[in-house]
């Protein structure tokens, strides 16, 4: 499969979130579609991420735009993270990588020595007709959300 490309439309799916939500791209129609992925719950650096979207969230709102993170966490571990920082926004659990693996964000990464396969930070802008119009890959945290924020505005 490959990824969805800027100007196309994204190819539609179902995904598991939290609030026992059941995330379905075609039924999100009509709103701005921000989906970041992420490492791993309660990390320094997806923590400080996901709290610049949740201080953003209400201009985010204002802009016709839901946010979603991803990463391969549990529901649980995402319940618990969501709960802790406050975020006003839907977590969605890929353990199976299959929203990874359609946005292609699963890359060989370098820990102390050790390779291993892991989610690249990236994020998506869908917008309201299903099309993918802005990706970051390689995502550095620090004015990430920001920039996100500015993109969305432009649409």
């Amino acid at each position: 499969m490959t990824a969805p490309i800027i100007g196309q439309p994204v190819p539609d799916f179902t995904a598991t979130a939290t609030s026992d939500m059941q995330v379905k791209l075609n039924e999100l129609r009509g709103r701005n579609l921000v989906i970041y992925f992420y490492p791993k719950d309660s990390t320094p650096g997806c923590t400080t991420e996901g709290q610049d979207f949740r201080d953003l969230y209400s201009e985010f709102q204002a802009a016709e735009t839901e946010i979603f993170g991803v990463s391969r966490d549990s529901l649980r571990s995402h319940e618990n993270f969501r709960t802790k920082q406050s975020f006003p926004f839907q977590l969605i659990s890929d353990p199976e990588e299959e929203l990874c693996k359609l946005f292609d964000v699963i890359k060989l990464k370098k820990l102390y020595g050790k390779e291993y396969m892991g989610i690249d930070r990236s994020t998506f802008l869908i917008d309201k007709e299903g099309i993918l119009r802005h990706e970051w890959r390689q995502v550095k945290v620090k004015g990430h959300a920001a920039e996100v924020l500015d993109t969305v505005k432009q649409l």
